[in-house]
């Protein structure tokens, strides 16, 4: 089969006056919301309530994204897959970025570097160094081979069914696992906009996802993308720079958090010598003792706490307390675990919580430090900064691979008219990842400031009204407890995640709610872009390769496109359920995609444009080995995988690796089987080696 031809380019004048046009419609449509987020705030001063204010945000930009997708739909295979081949470089680097900056980007990244200081930023180097290699070794090439899909290349390059079919499944398994997260922070922002419940809020959100998607595909995409970037980088830079305002006196937060960070660095030596602070630990490392004791016969110590709740209740009773008393003792009783198993999943998770809350800052690495541990220390210490160092890298290699390998950003090069500006695109695309990833310390940096100056020590009467509001909304994400009932909130008496970091720093900050609505706004594009994206990549490759390629070729232009609307539609509507049972947190969700997609892509992708030795069996058994070997490591190691699985027995750490950086042992493996493979089978017909000549010719 020859490669299909290429796509003629759009004549300079024509493509001239559509950027034109592009630019026109953009540059109105910041200044309008612009105006919007000003109209919120004179309203918030005239007295208009934050109910209000947050539905305007999530309904005013939904209806937005809405529109986008009604004006672009569209029944055109190539307009419905690839936008019609003439997205400019400059935009589509923009819908890239979008399509990129998921809620982990916007919401996690920050967040992890607050909980993790330095080690955080292996995220800024693995995503962006990521694109260095899919501008030298993927984007460009790709284009230039032409098509739709991803699976669509591994066919025409390696031949036959199998490497179509786990094409396919590969890009629905590192989709949908990325899709759950960004439905996942979709539903945390909703609920915190609108009050409703969070399962509520992850289909109010699907909704806005679907609507862009459902009837333009890529040409609806692209131009919300485009729209949402705007949104979201507006969302992000205002509240870090307004904090470097308040605490430097400085509108460059990325030159100035330095001094900040010198000054936590102060404020963690105190907090790690306070006496309260101490007095916390300590009652948290009698309940680690407690939770070991119970641990090692779980049956006997549910019977025996089921005893005396009985007892309590019992005793309530004989002496006639109030019915309140009697109530929250019955709840107490009720609330206790089923069974031994679910008592021991339990006390596993309260376990380890009680032995990080007795470490020094609630267990978290000093900001400025760079590992864990100490090379000079103790052999326990030496051995922590070794696991810890170890990881760093392992997880920066797993994200770079990921990166260059994730079909629902490889699709987005497809979109534009050449090779070239698919090159071009991503150096766009590289300038405006940096604006947030140059920001996201900064932030991280800030909050962590605010509470560590501010909010520890607070009096629990008076502590500010948005850390009851977040934990209404889930109690995992943020917690407070008056451990050593002195009427204080210490560092390690706060439980915060870190998919609110960046949601809750305006209110941290005691910025106005139109700040934080408009950070929630950001947020929510973020994730919907994200979603679009992944959502038309499973789609495709469910009705474009899957049902076009290998059910009816025959098919009408018409019932394609269809046949994907339903696609998407289902397959929407399992990543909300799969979402709403809160699986894990989207940090790690995000990350088990890239190393998924970059043991089941990278080695085939690579080796496919580069070697033109590489042989379909080789392919294969190089996708399927190292994608297996990457499972297998996240389904043992993994909690909250193992316990859908049911493994059971203590979890054995490959040289320490954990489960988020699993890749890199996939990657490898891959490489390594596809080689051997290819050396001792029949090399490709001519015809793939002339395919691979003509991909690579002229770049």
């Amino acid at each position: 089969m020859s490669m299909p031809p290429r796509s003629p380019p759009a004549k300079p004048t024509a493509q001239r006056s559509f950027e034109r046009q592009l630019h026109k419609v953009f540059l109105l449509y910041t200044g309008a919301f612009l105006l919007f987020v000003g109209c919120l705030a004179l309203l918030e001063q005239m007295g208009l309530p934050r109910h209000w204010i947050g539905m305007s945000f999530l309904l005013g930009n939904i209806v937005v994204y809405a529109a986008i997708g009604i004006l672009s739909r569209t029944v055109d295979p190539v307009e419905y897959y690839v936008a019609g081949r003439r997205v400019p470089a400059f935009y589509n680097g923009m819908a890239t970025s979008a399509d990129w900056m998921s809620a982990a980007s916007f919401i996690g990244l920050a967040g992890t570097l607050y909980m993790h200081g330095y080690s955080g930023l292996a995220f800024v180097l693995g995503w962006t160094g990521g694109y260095c290699l899919v501008a030298f070794f993927m984007a460009p090439y790709l284009r230039r081979f032409g098509q739709f899909t991803i699976p669509d290349f591994l066919a025409e390059r390696y031949g036959g069914l199998w490497p179509r079919l786990l094409g396919i499944a590969a890009a629905i398994l590192c989709s949908f696992v990325y899709i759950v997260a960004q439905i996942y922070g979709v539903g945390l922002i909703t609920s915190r906009l609108t009050g409703v419940a969070f399962e509520v809020g992850v289909f109010l959100g699907l909704g806005g996802i679907l609507v862009c998607s459902f009837l333009g595909g890529m040409r609806a995409v692209t131009w919300t993308q485009v729209a949402q970037y705007i949104v979201l980088i507006i969302a992000y830079l205002v509240p870090v720079v307004w904090l470097s305002v308040q605490q430097t006196g400085s509108p460059l937060p990325q030159l100035v958090y330095g001094q900040q960070l010198q000054l936590i660095t102060e404020r963690e030596q105190e907090l790690m010598r306070d006496p309260a602070e101490l007095q916390v630990r300590a009652i948290y490392q009698q309940q680690a003792l407690l939770l070991q004791e119970r641990l090692q016969d779980p049956e006997l110590a549910l019977e025996r706490l089921r005893v005396l709740a009985r007892e309590r209740v019992q005793a309530l009773r004989d002496f006639n307390a109030s019915p309140s008393v009697i109530a929250q003792a019955e709840q107490d009783l009720a609330a206790l675990p089923r069974d031994p198993r679910s008592a021991r999943l339990l006390w596993e998770r309260q376990l380890q919580e009680a032995q990080q809350k007795s470490l020094p800052l609630g267990g978290m690495q000093p900001h400025a430090q760079a590992f864990a541990g100490d090379p000079d220390g103790s052999p326990a210490e030496q051995q922590a900064f070794h696991e810890s160092r170890l990881n760093f890298l392992a997880l920066v290699f797993c994200l770079v691979v990921g990166t260059a390998a994730l079909p629902h950003i490889l699709m987005r090069y497809y979109t534009v008219p050449n090779a070239r500006a698919a090159r071009q695109s991503v150096a766009w695309s590289l300038l405006f990842i940096g604006l947030l990833y140059v920001s996201a310390p900064a932030l991280a940096v800030m909050v962590k400031f605010e509470v560590f100056h501010v909010l520890v020590g607070t009096p629990f009467d008076q502590l500010p009204d948005w850390v009851a509001a977040w934990s209404r909304i889930d109690a995992e994400l943020l917690r407070v407890s008056d451990v050593n009932l002195d009427g204080l909130l210490q560092l390690n008496e706060i439980s915060i995640g870190s998919d609110i970091i960046v949601l809750a720093a305006p209110e941290i900050a005691g910025l106005p709610y139109v700040i934080a609505a408009l950070v929630a706004a950001g947020g929510l594009a973020a994730a919907l872009s994200t979603a679009d994206g992944l959502l038309l990549t499973m789609a495709n490759a469910l009705s474009h390769d899957l049902y076009y390629k290998m059910i009816d070729p025959h098919a009408s232009t018409a019932r394609r496109v269809t046949v994907s609307k339903v696609v998407l539609l289902v397959v929407a509507l399992a990543a909300a359920y799969v979402a709403a049972q809160k699986p894990a947190d989207i940090l790690f969700m995000v990350s088990a995609a890239f190393s998924l997609a970059g043991a089941a892509f990278f080695p085939a992708l690579v080796l496919g444009i580069f070697w033109k030795r590489t042989t379909g069996s080789a392919a294969v058994l190089g996708m399927l080995s190292g994608l297996g070997v990457t499972l297998y490591y996240m389904i043992s190691t993994q909690p909250w995988l193992r316990s859908v699985f049911g493994v059971e027995g203590p979890v054995d750490l490959w040289w320490g690796i954990e489960p988020i950086s699993a890749g890199v042992f996939g990657v490898p493996v891959g490489f390594a089987v596809m080689v051997a493979v290819s050396l001792v089978t029949r090399r490709p017909p001519l015809r793939v080696q002339a395919l691979v000549e003509q991909v690579r010719s002229g770049l």
